[in-house]
């Protein structure tokens, strides 16, 4: 009753054949500490600034802070649920965001994300989040004054309609 070399040949041909061929390869790191919306992360050596990562149950942050031995990664979430020793994800993805005219009358958060409770967005069109703005040269001239309806403020700094201006007070 022994088992013939033609039969072992057999039934390791049919183990191979059906063997999956599918192997998730993934780049993960552990968190080192989490405090004040960011979490830092060893073992992401290959990930690049403003790269999306992932922390356990699907809380997402976008990674900034690039050091030689960890990475600060702000949390788009709760950040009460992470914990030290947390495996994170790379996403291989730069943050962006969907744009066009299927975001017009809706409210969503900073990712795109639908928050007023009427389904998805049905956008084609996506861009990356974090981009420089601008020079002064290619953009428009202001050409449209805007009231704060603060005489105060109006008369000491005019506004322009399209303007970035930082006004404080106290």
């Amino acid at each position: 009753m022994g088992i013939q070399a033609a039969e072992i040949s057999a039934i390791l041909k049919e183990q191979i054949k059906n063997f999956g061929r599918e192997a998730e390869v993934a780049e993960v790191g552990r968190v080192l500490s989490v405090g004040d919306g960011i979490a830092r992360v060893y073992g992401l050596d290959n990930v690049q600034a403003g790269e999306m990562v992932e922390f356990p149950g699907g809380i997402r942050g976008m990674a900034l802070n690039l050091e030689v031995d960890n990475v600060g990664i702000v949390i788009f979430g709760d950040d009460r649920s992470i914990k030290e020793g947390d495996t994170v994800k790379r996403t291989k993805a730069i943050v962006d965001v969907p744009v066009g005219d299927a975001l017009l009358g809706r409210v969503v958060d900073a990712l795109g994300n639908p928050i007023d409770g009427k389904g998805p967005i049905k956008a084609t069109e996506r861009r990356v989040a974090d981009v420089k703005a601008p020079g002064i040269i290619p953009r428009r001239s202001v050409h449209e004054p805007m009231a704060t309806g603060l005489k105060s403020v109006d008369a000491m700094i005019p506004i322009g309609r399209g303007q970035r201006e930082l006004i404080i007070g106290d």
